[in-house]
């Protein structure tokens, strides 16, 4: 969200630019560009947007199209909101657009090697394939099931412990520590075992530097700006980056020299499950390695495991609960299918989410109705004709998925949450957005998110433990049992308020094995 220093630094932009500069008529002779609400000088259509840009793009497709075009400052954009368009960019030109422009905070932030924002080239290529086949690979996540089996017991555990004194629990902070303990031991679990100490500075850095990262900085949206640091980010950023590497570097020496220590000692037949702050180590140090990972790549990855896996799949668990309280009848289908499917004596486990077809429907639903990416950012490398019109390279393309999946051309009753439009195999859509443009909860193509096997998992089986094991009372007088739905600021769609509800436990007597383990 931006703050009330870019506000102010906006106004005086925009008052000089209007006192020196009459607005020019746009120019369609020369070249086509889709339909263009009226710029204002130098700041173009940024006054267009609101803190909820999803939403703001949304009316203005209501009113110029699926496709139209915009002025950031001095970016040229272009805004996508229909599976037809959207086709077009992302499968029929996805060569064209498979960059990301680059957002000067995040690039600094991740030594100029973040692997989601960089050029599409033979280092993201290699990273992709890399993520695909060992880091996010089947293989490495089935060794690293335990984690995650681990932290969702222990997150079961903490819910019964308010559930035995009715007290009230805040959902979206519980989920967050379980999806940061689940990112933080699969990455670096070796290295930080003797000193959890660490792993929770690393984990409170990466906060403070992803909200710095999503800061709004004049210097990417006016050209005149790029050699001025107005908002005084350079020191904060060279702060809070300083304080990451001392860390990571003494975890990546700790690390390293656990493995030593380990690999004297194991049996060479046995199966060792390394963590990922292991696999990217060993990389490193490959000879043979197309290319040779430094130790900022490595950080920079830890970066981005950290803040692409973690908020992210926290709002949509907590999302999904909240309609699951709006829904008991949908929740009640939902925990009688896992009855059937474990009965009362045992914990729901990822072995189980293929059998739980009604689950599935639900995780779908939500990732549509309450997408936690909203939009998809790309950025054209050269120029391309949409639609009939001419997109110049560099022009940035905002696919609004958040819009696509209110419309009712392209969903029945759009707004409702119903996880049974799921249930018909015909509609049975691909998570991955291969094919089917009217659904891409983790984008498309080659730039869609290496992470998605990972995500479900976790959505999958957590929300699965909470419905079988709890019931929920909303407290507060005057909701009516019900819970406010109100959607929050910013560009990944979180709840306006956090989930604060009471649980109740229903499974009784727990099993004691899976919360003593």
């Amino acid at each position: 969200m931006v703050d009330i220093h870019a506000y102010i630094l906006l106004f005086f932009i925009w008052l000089i630019s209007t006192i020196i500069v009459k607005a020019l008529a746009r120019n369609r002779t020369t070249i086509c560009l889709p339909p263009s609400p009226l710029k204002l000088p130098l700041i173009g259509h940024l006054h267009l947007l609101s803190n909820k840009p999803h939403e703001s793009l949304h009316k203005l497709s209501n009113k110029y199209g699926p496709l139209f075009h915009l002025f950031l400052g001095s970016i040229p954009c272009v805004v996508a909101s229909s599976p037809e368009i959207v086709k077009q960019f992302l499968k029929n030109n996805e060569i064209t657009f498979s960059n990301r422009p680059q957002i000067t905070n995040i690039d600094y932030l991740t030594y100029h090697q973040d692997f989601s924002f960089a050029p599409y080239g033979p280092y993201w290529k290699f990273m992709k394939k890399l993520c695909i086949s060992k880091l996010l690979g089947g293989q490495t996540l089935h060794l690293l099931l335990p984690i995650r089996r681990d932290e969702i017991k222990h997150l079961i555990k903490v819910i019964s412990t308010y559930a035995a004194v009715g007290k009230e629990v805040n959902i979206r902070g519980e989920i967050t520590t379980m999806t940061n303990n689940v990112i933080t031991r699969m990455l670096m679990s070796k290295g930080c075992s003797e000193n959890e100490d660490k792993a929770e500075k690393v984990r409170k850095m990466i906060h403070e530097m992803t909200k710095l990262s999503g800061k709004f900085n004049l210097s990417d949206t006016f050209w005149f700006c790029k050699k001025w640091d107005l908002q005084g980010f350079g020191k904060k950023l060279k702060g809070v980056r300083d304080k990451f590497d001392e860390i990571m570097e003494s975890i990546i020496e700790e690390h390293q020299e656990t493995t030593r220590k380990r690999q004297k000692m194991k049996d060479g037949n046995q199966e060792v499950a390394k963590d990922l702050l292991e696999i990217l180590l060993d990389i490193s140090q490959d000879n043979t390695s197309e290319v040779r990972l430094t130790r900022e790549n490595i950080k920079a990855f830890v970066l981005d495991l950290f803040s692409g896996g973690t908020d992210t799949s926290a709002i949509a668990m907590e999302w999904a609960l909240a309609e699951l309280i709006n829904h008991p009848n949908i929740m009640e289908k939902a925990a009688q299918e896992i009855d059937n499917v474990t009965g009362k004596t045992r914990l729901v486990q990822e072995s189980d989410i293929s059998q739980l077809p009604y689950l599935q429907a639900i995780v779908k639903e939500i990732l549509r109705l309450h997408s936690p990416a909203p939009m998809i950012l790309r950025e054209s490398s050269e120029d391309c004709t949409i639609e009939g019109y001419h997109i110049p390279a560099k022009t940035r393309l905002f696919v609004n998925v958040w819009a696509m999946n209110r419309d009712p051309k392209n969903w029945e009753n759009p707004l409702e949450f119903r996880p049974e439009r799921f249930m018909n195999e015909t509609k049975i859509l691909d998570v991955r957005g291969q094919n089917n443009f009217h659904y891409l909860p983790f984008g498309s193509g080659r730039r869609g998110c290496p992470g998605i096997s990972l995500a479900l998992q976790i959505l999958h089986t957590s929300l699965a433990a909470i419905i079988q094991c709890f019931e929920w009372k909303v407290s507060g007088e005057g909701n009516c049992g019900k819970v406010d739905m109100e959607q929050g600021t910013g560009v990944t769609v979180p709840r306006a308020n956090p989930l604060v509800c009471v649980p109740v436990a229903r499974l009784n007597p727990f099993p004691d094995k899976y919360l003593h383990n």
